[in-house]
């Protein structure tokens, strides 16, 4: 009995492909952790180098010690913004797309279009918009004035709302007949079994803020409301390019998203599976 060779070779084709995905992904990474530890004159040299040797671990130590920076500051305000951004984003986005999808009051279907329709304006059209009512609330130069814009994700709203859609309503019966409005189903029953769609779009809103960087830069015109990215921004003047500072920033910063990725990354894929959205 013969077998077809190329169910032998599958295995390993997958292997070589996989490998090469792999190798595609990860060299970004690479290129930031091996630029970061060089110094000006070999990053720029046209000799090319694998790794280089002497590593130069003190550009990550400058990049602290350095009082024009405030990295350690930035950071801070970084985490901070997309500590807040995140979670209060997406339980707006639950508690709204779990209205939607489940409370029947006049004009649910206009609140929809309405909630649509913000994804068809480019933000170019309302960031001027948005930043004369910040400033005239007293937002410019704080944290707050950072956040609140981003608390509304219509997006997230739309995916929350597909996944209610789908909710068993005999689990929701069995709560009215123990005496739970709306808000105590939500709470109670539909809240806490949304785990993974809380998980997997709190990491992205967490992504997303955290390499937010026009807004921050507009309103955050003070150093001590910098974020992570616009303390990075420094290093590219119109005198000078700190090219090694640059790409040890760039790996300090990454460190924490790579970090929520790998915590995150079957909620994620877990979450758009429920969500409602077929391929």
């Amino acid at each position: 009995m013969t077998t077809n060779p190329l169910k032998r070779l599958r295995p390993g084709a997958r292997g070589l492909l996989v490998g090469l995905l792999t190798a595609v992904f990860l060299a970004p990474f690479y290129l930031m952790l091996r630029n970061a530890l060089m110094d000006s004159r070999s990053l720029t040299s046209p000799e090319w180098t694998w790794w280089p040797s002497p590593m130069h671990w003190e550009n990550f130590t400058a990049l602290f010690d350095d009082p024009a920076l405030h990295l350690g500051r930035a950071l801070g305000n970084s985490l901070l913004i997309a500590g807040i951004t995140a979670p209060v984003s997406t339980l707006l986005a639950s508690a709204a797309g779990y209205a939607l999808a489940r409370i029947p009051v006049p004009g649910r279907g206009v609140l929809l279009a309405l909630v649509v329709a913000t994804l068809m304006i480019p933000g170019s059209v309302t960031f001027v918009p948005t930043f004369v009512v910040v400033g005239s609330m007293g937002g410019v130069n704080t944290l707050w004035g950072i956040v609140a814009p981003g608390l509304f994700n219509p997006f997230a709203v739309l995916l929350f709302r597909n996944f209610y859609l789908q909710f068993p309503s005999e689990i929701e019966e069995a709560g009215r007949l123990d005496g739970l409005g709306w808000l105590g189903l939500y709470r109670r029953i539909a809240l806490p079994s949304s785990g993974a769609m809380l998980a997997s779009l709190g990491a992205l809103a967490f992504i997303d803020s955290w390499n937010a960087f026009l807004w921050p830069l507009v309103i955050g015109q003070d150093p001590s409301a910098w974020t992570a990215q616009i303390a990075l921004s420094t290093f590219l003047t119109s005198q000078t390019i700190n090219l090694p500072g640059l790409f040890a920033g760039a790996v300090v910063t990454v460190a924490p998203l790579v970090a929520m990725f790998l915590i995150a990354q079957r909620y994620i894929v877990e979450g758009i599976a429920t969500s409602g959205l077929k391929g």
